[in-house]
């Protein structure tokens, strides 16, 4: 009963995150159907892949007029498209934006690449890691000592891809809605990327962020915002930014050293980090947790993937859930009304197509 429910999506079959996307439009209520093609496409080499949960499959040879006519005659039916392939390989098999509008002028077109339908990197191949180097982000990550360091697959693929697409066509479907015509979406991730550092970029205009890593607020260059190890060798985490969470840190810690009134003077930053470094070692992260946990430090524990679905506050919350005996985050955001749900567990490539041609009224 999410808030999409009535919705039809079509997502041609793709890796990373292309599946993202179409899961978010899926756990939002959205019918999506996964055209899959035929042959073995696990690359992944997993029995269960959670990015492929909510949808139905079905398996459409796209080499052959046949097939692609019976995408075309789903075209026709759906509200909205996904694919994530290299620019022109939709237009190659007969799909492109313009023979689906001729089709459905309604069609909301959404297509995800790397680096964007236009420009000279179009055509290249890429990866999170190089779409984000190119924005400015991976530059930021790290610290002066390490170099940049790649912060999972997060910022580019999904973060700078995933959600601008899907964000992308929920605002082309509610455009349609009130002006009758489809349009294409056209979310690169090295744009969606450069859109996540605007704050980052304003402060660097203004002088407030500099280019050295490690150096600024917010990328563990302040003492007191970024990651300590404790007597345990596990971690913990402090974002104390404001005057009266950093005085209650200093509070909570038992640390009356006078130097660390000196919160804001970046010329001390790394002195200051090594008197809370030291600090912190003197007791274990469940110690420090039962002192800061739940305060207005801005303090969590660093948890690992083992570690996080078990913590009381996640467990309060479901936002991890168990579903075919596999641990999994629960759809996001919530809703007080139309509440979002997890539709149905990954398909089998092909496992509704029979269904889908009836749902959809494909007879053929």
């Amino acid at each position: 009963m999410g808030p999409l429910k009535g919705i039809k999506i079509i997502e041609f079959a793709g890796i990373g995150p292309g599946p993202f996307s179409a899961m978010l439009l899926s756990d939002m209520g959205a019918d999506v159907v996964r055209i899959d093609r035929p042959g073995d496409n696990n690359l992944l080499e997993i029995d269960y892949d959670v990015l492929n949960r909510g949808r139905r499959s079905i398996i459409l040879d796209l080499k052959t007029s046949k097939d692609v006519e019976i995408a075309l005659d789903l075209v026709e039916k759906a509200d909205g498209l996904t694919e994530g392939f290299r620019p022109g390989v939709m237009e190659k098999l007969g799909l492109g934006p313009e023979v689906c509008h001729e089709r459905n002028s309604r069609l909301v077109y959404g297509r995800m690449t790397g680096w964007g339908q236009e420009g000279p990197l179009s055509h290249a191949s890429g990866h999170d890691i190089n779409y984000i180097a190119l924005t400015g982000a991976l530059h930021s990550i790290g610290t002066k000592s390490s170099g940049p360091i790649p912060p999972l697959n997060l910022v580019g693929d999904f973060g700078g891809g995933a959600l601008y697409l899907a964000f992308g066509m929920v605002c082309g479907l509610l455009e349609a809605k009130f002006s009758g015509r489809g349009q294409v979406i056209d979310a690169a991730m090295s744009d969606g990327a450069s859109h996540l550092m605007s704050m980052m970029y304003n402060l660097h205009h203004f002088d407030k962020w500099s280019s050295d890593r490690g150096g600024n607020l917010l990328d563990g260059g302040a003492h007191f915002y970024g990651c300590y190890q404790c007597a345990d060798e596990k971690w913990i985490s402090i974002g104390s930014v404001e005057p009266q969470f950093y005085a209650e840190l200093l509070e909570k810690t038992g640390m009356d050293d006078p130097r660390l009134e000196r919160q804001m003077d970046r010329s001390k930053w790394s002195e200051l980090r090594k008197l809370l470094a030291d600090r912190f070692r003197t007791k274990t992260r469940d110690e420090w947790c039962l002192i800061m946990e739940g305060t207005d430090i801005c303090f969590a524990p660093v948890l690992d993937l083992n570690e996080a679905p078990n913590h009381p506050h996640n467990k309060a919350r479901n936002t991890f859930i168990v579903r075919d005996d596999v641990v999994q985050p629960a759809p996001a955001p919530r809703f007080s009304r139309t509440r979002p749900e997890i539709q149905r567990s990954p398909p089998k490539p092909g496992q509704h197509t029979s269904d889908i041609l009836r749902d959809w009224g494909v007879y053929r």
